[in-house]
């Protein structure tokens, strides 16, 4: 794993920080509404489709949403895992307009590079849910991700108590700083439960569920099963391990955590294979990302509740840091009633039952 951890202070209690902005649909279309008249447009470019769903499920559709309210011309594109598509796109954006990027990078140094350039040509860039190290972004907007991690290992310990237990550590993509965060989190609450022995820990290129599979499975040969707990960085990942465990007969004997309330995720949660996921309301990060951008648009100083230091650009980037929220059966109602995943998704066939139990009506 990367070292360089990043300190999040949150210099101002900005109280009621409204995080909300703007409605519905999409487009490189709309007109200014309103008597600020925006000149140019937002582009904005996601990262893949393979490391998690929420990108093309959730986050698109959430930031057209918003921007389509606001009236501001605007372009989403997926570089769809390439560090080359998404130079690209950017050129493309910069090119037809685009006087603000949103850009959540594959990796720092393609994401720096596409910064600086910006930069160059008069164009604001704001972080979208990672950090870009050594970067020149304007803003950065994200969930508290040392927060996501302390949540993990929050969980992990819930599921396993105070006994004796081993763990093993599935982390993220080496090149994902966020990785870095969320390893430092579940660390911070780990590390002090002295009944506790880490004795496995390796990071999942790319965040990639195949080679997370593998990685697991030796982990799991080498310590000859004796793995009481998996400190998991997200659902695939998880899922990943409780694929092998279930090979090995040991599922639901061996708590294993996730992140980003998938479907699949909640249901394994259901099914007592996984025991916690972490919940981001994506629709609060899309909609502060959204808000900012807009304002950055219209010649406006971005509204912010905190910074975060960049340790290899050596500066602190204004921030937007959002709460975290730690899931199991107890509160898996919430991520339904928040309408993050639909219900006649969740609760098919089997997990009706389930779902039904665990106060899903």
């Amino acid at each position: 794993m990367r070292k360089g951890i990043l300190g999040i202070a949150a210099v101002t209690a900005v109280a009621a920080l409204s995080l909300t902005a703007c409605g519905d649909d999409s487009g490189d279309k709309g007109t200014a509404s309103g008597g600020d008249a925006a000149k140019g447009k937002i582009g904005v470019i996601l990262p893949d489709t393979k490391s998690s769903v929420r990108y093309e499920s959730f986050d698109r559709p959430y930031l057209e949403q918003a921007f389509k309210a606001a009236g501001v011309k605007y372009d989403i594109q997926n570089a769809e895992g390439s560090t080359q598509r998404f130079q690209t796109i950017a050129d493309q954006m910069i090119t037809s307009g685009a006087t603000v990027l949103v850009v959540d990078g594959l990796d720092s140094d393609s994401a720096a590079a596409v910064q600086r350039k910006a930069q160059q040509q008069g164009v604001k860039t704001i972080d979208y849910d990672r950090l870009t190290l050594g970067g020149v972004s304007d803003y950065y907007v994200s969930f508290d991700n040392v927060k996501v991690g302390e949540e993990l290992g929050k969980g992990l310990q819930k599921c396993l108590g105070d006994k004796a237990a081993n763990i093993a550590y599935l982390n993220g993509a080496p090149t994902d700083n966020n990785a870095t965060l969320f390893a430092q989190g579940a660390h911070s609450v780990l590390d002090k439960v002295s009944t506790y022995k880490k004795v496995a820990e390796q990071a999942v290129p790319d965040w990639d569920n195949q080679k997370a599979a593998t990685i697991f499975e030796q982990m799991w040969t080498q310590q000859d099963g004796k793995i009481d707990g998996v400190l998991a960085a997200n659902d695939g990942v998880g899922n990943s391990a409780v694929t092998i465990l279930k090979k090995n007969g040991q599922a639901g004997k061996v708590p294993v955590t996730g992140q980003d309330a998938t479907v699949q995720g909640l249901q394994n949660i259901l099914d007592g294979t996984q025991c916690m996921t972490v919940y981001k309301p994506v629709k609060q990060e899309a909609d502060a990302v959204a808000k900012l951008a807009v304002a950055v648009l219209k010649g406006e100083k971005g509204e912010t509740n905190g910074t975060v230091n960049d340790a290899q650009g050596k500066r602190d980037v204004p921030s937007v840091l959002l709460a975290p929220i730690g899931v199991d059966k107890s509160n898996i109602k919430k991520v339904v009633d928040d309408g993050f995943v639909k219900k006649d998704e969740l609760c098919k066939g089997a997990y009706a039952a389930k779902c039904k139990d665990a106060g899903i009506a």
